[in-house]
């Protein structure tokens, strides 16, 4: 069992070359897992996260209907954003300037073998990153994802969810609001959801977040819930 995990920041970067960055790390853990299964050598796989901010993008995951989509891609074009249909769960998502958002790359068999547990920690993460700053995160009953205000006509989502997992290897992951232009939103049904709201960080506290600041609270949490060694690595 490996619980180290390889921390990378990769900066501001578009969407379809970072998907394809993560396509490459899942593909590689894969490999040697099927390797090992093969051979019946206990090679370790390398766990990783990924920390991105993207350019204005909406993506749709499998099961997500396109109807969630109010408006047309010439439209999105006209407000700088790009579409694109994804291999993750989920519905809709916006992904922005202003937005943490992190690919865990995982492979799950060195922590536990079990994606609803893997979903439940990674919105704990989000929940205690929000106690940091004074913030009640909560989940919301049958919608992943980490909300302010859940039971309450304020009901809002902060934290967008969707992951896709083969032999317990994971990629996708979460898109934490920080200082997004929540206008965005308003081109979307986000996650399919229609009767509540989005909101960031930045507008909770009425202030500018630091989105260092927040990367390191992120991780901070990550480590503790799955008890993980961290080592961060240069971006390439």
């Amino acid at each position: 069992m490996n619980k180290q995990v390889l921390i990378e920041n990769i900066g501001f970067k578009d969407y379809k070359e970072s998907w394809d960055y993560q396509e490459q790390l899942f593909q590689e853990i894969l490999k040697i897992k099927v390797h090992n299964r093969r051979s019946g050598e206990q090679q370790p796989t390398p766990n990783y996260l990924l920390f991105v901010e993207h350019p204005h993008v909406y993506t749709l995951g499998k099961s997500g209907d396109i109807n969630n989509l109010l408006v047309s891609e010439k439209v999105l074009s006209q407000r700088g954003a790009t579409f694109y249909k994804i291999n993750r769960g989920g519905d809709i998502t916006y992904h922005g300037p202003g937005q943490v958002v992190g690919y865990p790359i995982l492979d799950l068999e060195n922590f536990f073998t079990d994606i609803h547990k893997y979903l439940r920690l990674l919105e704990e993460m989000i929940i205690l990153t929000l106690k940091d700053y004074g913030l009640q995160g909560e989940r919301s009953k049958g919608e992943t994802g980490v909300w302010l205000g859940v039971g309450t006509p304020r009901a809002r989502k902060i934290c967008a969810m969707g992951v896709r997992a083969s032999r317990w290897v994971t990629m996708h992951g979460f898109a934490f609001n920080v200082n997004t232009d929540l206008s965005y939103f308003d081109l979307m049904v986000p996650c399919g959801i229609r009767d509540k709201a989005v909101t960031s960080l930045s507008a909770e506290l009425d202030r500018y977040v630091p989105m260092a600041e927040v990367r390191e609270k992120l991780q901070g949490h990550f480590a503790s819930l799955f008890e993980a060694e961290l080592k961060p690595v240069a971006a390439q």
